[in-house]
């Protein structure tokens, strides 16, 4: 996990609180995206995009220009402005309790300019975490994160409340750099344990009666969710369901989540 997941600067309390009460009051129009990387429940939202609109909401190359959600947020576009990035896209980030955003690489479709991702928690709990590297890693709040996304990574929030993150993409330049020379590692991350063969198969047996009742989506989930508890090889959550459906003798869903494995997973 060393360097995909790192603590940056710390933030200035009171102006911590501000943005939060922005994020939280401000007239946010709310867009659900990337439906094929999520169970339901995570929605963004974006305050500096190529386009200047705010419900422009998936990602593209580009030099990111104010929408007018920005304009209610004064606090939120004074620490945007002070930290000099050079920024592509900055999002509000809402993930709902019992949400999941499932294995999944990003950056891919984009040019190779390099680039990172910054999360400022603005509001969450302690069952929302991310997972990377087989390793789960809660992003307290108080500080920039950065998180290098071209690595297999996924984010779950059992609980609840709503997990709110601003999440910022920018390119590299000297502003980068310097926040990055910040770089420590989190305070709070914690090994998954691996999954024994009969752990495996008790799950892949539970998604199979789930899937005979008629109930083939609760299957698929059940398995997905595999990579919030368990250290597992990469896409093996998307292998468990293709065998799934091999099972089943269901040769198109089998073939569907084929795809889907080399699509979130950005395999060539």
């Amino acid at each position: 996990m060393e360097g995909q997941i790192v603590q940056l600067q710390e933030l200035d309390g009171s102006l911590l609180e501000r943005i939060r009460h922005e994020a939280l009051t401000a007239p946010v129009p709310w867009r659900a995206e990337y439906s094929e990387f999520q169970s339901g429940g995570w929605w963004t939202a974006s305050l500096m995009n190529p386009s200047g609109d705010a419900a422009d909401v998936r990602i593209t190359d580009g030099t990111a220009r104010p929408t007018a959600l920005l304009g209610h947020m004064p606090a939120t576009a004074g620490l945007l402005s002070g930290l000099g990035l050079g920024y592509m896209w900055v999002r509000l980030a809402r993930l709902e309790a019992n949400a999941f955003l499932w294995e999944h690489r990003d950056y891919d479709e984009l040019t190779k300019a390099e680039r990172h991702r910054l999360h400022i928690p603005l509001h969450t709990n302690s069952s929302a975490f991310l997972v990377i590297g087989g390793t789960k890693v809660h992003l307290d709040g108080g500080r920039i994160w950065r998180l290098t996304p071209t690595y297999a990574h996924g984010v779950c929030n059992l609980l609840g409340p709503d997990r709110v993150h601003l999440i910022a993409d920018v390119y590299a330049d000297d502003a980068y750099r310097e926040l990055a020379r910040q770089a420590q590692e989190p305070s709070y991350a914690v090994p998954l344990p691996n999954a024994s063969e009969a752990e495996l198969d008790e799950h892949l047996a539970a998604a199979r009666r789930l899937a005979d009742l008629g109930y083939p989506t609760a299957a698929e989930h059940l398995l997905l969710r595999l990579f919030y508890a368990f250290a597992l090889p990469e896409g093996a959550v998307y292998d468990l369901i293709a065998g799934l459906y091999t099972a089943l003798g269901d040769r198109e869903a089998n073939q569907r989540w084929t795809a889907a494995k080399s699509t979130l997973l950005a395999l060539t």
